[in-house]
């Protein structure tokens, strides 16, 4: 699964261990999801779309769908 969250983590300038903290994970963890080798349970991508206010689609996107918003 691709997502943003390299990018949204950057624009507030947080480390990974900064995200980790407010999202009450490893540092590991964090790693795992922006490099896709891990997808996040939905509690926790419910807890990241909060925390970056912002829609979980906005965030995750399924690997080859894209272009399809609004369908």
């Amino acid at each position: 699964m691709k997502n943003r969250l390299r990018v949204l983590r950057a624009e507030r300038n947080w480390s990974q261990a900064d995200l980790a903290e407010r999202l009450q994970v490893s540092r590991q963890s964090v790693n795992a999801i922006e490099t896709g080798r891990f997808d996040p349970s939905l509690p926790l991508a419910f807890k990241l779309a909060k925390l970056f206010d912002a829609r979980i689609e906005e965030i995750f996107e399924a690997e080859g769908e894209e272009g399809t918003e609004g369908i």
